[in-house]
């Protein structure tokens, strides 16, 4: 149901974050859902995932690999949804 209720987001990979956010694993960059009026034509948001410091932080572990995406990916889905960094780690996802 969550794919389902996506709207106008696209999902990138990108090997390296800015260079003035070095450990950043993943961005949402858009307009939030529960802040959306006039949203026709606009341009797709975007969540993009950083691989080199995902891999970096989950070292040569492919499990850890596997739990550092989706963790990251849940986390910038969140935003997407108009949830924030707040609102996240009160339900435990820090």
């Amino acid at each position: 149901w969550v794919q389902e209720s996506m709207d106008n987001v696209a999902i990138l990979v990108e090997e390296h974050p800015p260079s003035d956010e070095p450990d950043l694993l993943g961005l949402y960059e858009g307009i939030a859902q529960t802040e959306r009026e006039d949203y026709s034509g606009a341009l797709p948001d975007r969540i993009t995932l950083y691989r080199a410091t995902i891999e970096s932080e989950a070292g040569d572990d492919d499990e850890e690999l596997r739990a550092v995406i989706a963790e990251t990916v849940v986390h910038e889905v969140a935003h997407h949804f108009g949830i924030s960094d707040e609102r996240l780690e009160g339900l435990g996802w820090d």
